[in-house]
């Protein structure tokens, strides 16, 4: 079921974005070859519980740790491990906080050192994926409307599209109503309503789209091997712009 949230649930769900956007600022001077996965994963979550919210992720469908941390040609919900990153890599790390009984959500693509233009190509254009997907969320509009956004942006570039995995609602549950596909057509789907809150998240990759899942029942990984990226923001349905609730906020104002 799809919930309007209140402006007071509006303003706790900005107060969880906002800690998962300091966990972000934070993590990003220790993403350097030789760290470890599983030593990002402890820094996020030790950062999460000093600002007194809990991570949403951990024990989430039986998630095993606080934060995602998805390398080179793992998609998402990469389990935290002792790989260390090593120079070249790319790295998701998809971030989620809960405070107050409210959840935010933000994954971000991160380079590792030195990497090639490919990677930085595939990490632009993901990352401005995104934010087309972001300017068609307003009152009005449909759930096609993101996803054809985000999928015309997506084939401009010659990139593949995540099909199987989707943005989705939060709130109350870091995973709600309604789904939010990375494809779509202009004027169909759910009618976007003010006080929606969503997650939308492009799921690119520089090669095939098929993807696969590991044995562990959670690393999705390209078929193919090829590189791919991920970010996603949090967003609130207003009668104007949306607003991002994961982003930065100054002076009480995103």
């Amino acid at each position: 079921m799809v919930t309007i949230k209140s402006p007071r649930e509006i303003e706790l769900l900005k107060e969880a974005g906002n800690i998962v956007y300091k966990t972000h600022q934070y993590i990003k001077p220790f993403i350097k070859p030789g760290i470890t996965t599983k030593e990002i994963d402890k820094l996020c979550e030790d950062f999460i519980i000093k600002q007194g919210a809990t991570p949403s992720f951990k024990g989430c469908e039986g998630f095993p740790n606080a934060v995602c941390t998805s390398v080179n040609n793992v998609v998402i919900h990469g389990i935290p491990s002792n790989y260390k990153l090593k120079d070249g890599d790319i790295i998701s790390i998809d971030i989620g906080a809960c405070i107050k009984g409210y959840h935010g959500d933000s994954a971000w693509s991160y380079e590792v050192g030195n990497v090639n233009d490919d990677d930085k190509y595939l990490l632009k254009h993901t990352e401005l994926a995104l934010y087309e997907g972001i300017k068609e969320a307003r009152a009005g509009n449909r759930i096609g409307d993101i996803g054809y956004a985000v999928e015309n942006y997506a084939n401009k570039y010659n990139l593949g599209i995540v099909r199987e995995f989707v943005g989705h609602g939060v709130g109350r549950s870091v995973h709600e109503d309604p789904n939010v596909p990375n494809y779509g057509n202009k004027g169909q789907g759910l009618l976007l309503k003010k006080g929606m809150v969503i997650a939308i998240e492009p799921m690119l990759t520089f090669g095939d789209e098929e993807i696969d899942m590991d044995d562990d029942g959670f690393n999705v990984v390209t078929t193919d091997n090829s590189k791919a990226a991920h970010y996603e923001h949090t967003i609130a349905i207003t009668d104007g712009d949306p607003i991002i609730l994961t982003g930065e906020i100054k002076n009480g104002k995103e």
